[in-house]
């Protein structure tokens, strides 16, 4: 079976044409969907329960950020397969009816794959540059630098900024906005670390299966409009300080027992730094 899991947070609209497309295009899995609403103010939950009466709705009572509302549910789902979904994202005909079953037919291909995400099309038709490598403080040099621009290949080892996102590849963290998961993978390694709400949570469940030697894989095969900052864009300035809390906390977990003491001090600084800077730029923007 596959459980396919949605978090929402004041995305109303969203969410009834992410849920609209997977009644138009059910996978052939047998499958159940899974909605944990968090505590939203805009009649999210009474539109699941009056349109979508099929559909398990979770209401979680508080805000509970993407990391705890789908641990809500993953730990309720009954599937082999765990499928991510952001509440931003369609499934249309034109890109792919079927999106789905063929990230189901890649994780039953590639044994050793605990986790396979979609290409995600953008609303201009663009192909989304959804896969990363890990936050090495390196590599955030050169991202924030402007290095990695000048030398994608050679520096732009965070973004992927050489990454052929039309071709089927192992990825160090794909984007978990749609992310099919293998059930006896996530057993293995644990459910999300909420002390990531927002941001990070995928990267660090990507870290550890990794660590635990399963690969996560990108394939362009399966396809699905994602529409995008659903519901970050309803806060900016507050994301971008969860963004950088979220990274020190990446940090502390992972690259603290790695690095030197006075390396990781200067990579924590940094991080710091560059938000200050982009947290500026963010007032300025809103005048």
């Amino acid at each position: 079976m596959l459980s396919i899991v949605i978090v929402n947070w004041n995305t109303r609209d969203l969410l009834a044409a992410c849920l609209r497309s997977l009644v138009a295009y059910p996978p052939a899995a047998p499958h159940e969907i899974l909605v944990a609403d968090n505590a939203s103010a805009d009649g999210s939950a009474e539109m699941v329960e009056r349109d979508f009466p099929r559909v398990q709705l979770v209401r979680t009572g508080a805000n509970l950020g993407f990391a705890g509302g789908n641990n809500v549910l993953l730990r309720r789902a009954r599937g082999r397969w765990l499928l991510l979904l952001n509440p931003d994202t369609e499934i249309r005909a034109e890109l792919d009816p079927q999106p789905f079953d063929r990230l189901i037919a890649h994780l039953r291909a590639e044994p050793a794959a605990a986790a396979v995400s979609a290409r995600l099309v953008l609303p201009d038709g663009q192909t989304q540059q959804s896969c990363r490598g890990f936050p090495a403080p390196a590599d955030l040099f050169y991202e924030w630098t402007g290095l990695a621009r000048l030398a994608p290949r050679a520096l732009g080892a965070y973004r992927l900024r050489g990454f052929d996102h039309e071709s089927a590849r192992a990825v160090d963290q794909p984007m978990a906005s749609c992310l099919l998961l293998r059930r006896r993978a996530l057993v293995e390694v644990g459910l999300f670390d909420e002390q990531f709400p927002i941001y990070f949570n995928d990267v660090d469940l990507a870290w550890r299966l990794h660590s635990a030697g399963w690969r996560l894989d990108y394939q362009p095969a399966a396809s699905i409009l994602h529409v995008g900052g659903g519901t970050t864009r309803l806060v900016r300035a507050r994301m971008v300080r969860e963004s950088r809390d979220s990274l020190l906390a990446f940090y502390a977990k992972h690259y603290r027992p790695r690095l030197h003491p006075a390396a990781y001090s200067l990579a924590t600084t940094a991080i710091r730094t560059a938000f200050a800077l982009r947290l500026g730029a963010n007032r300025v923007w809103r005048g």
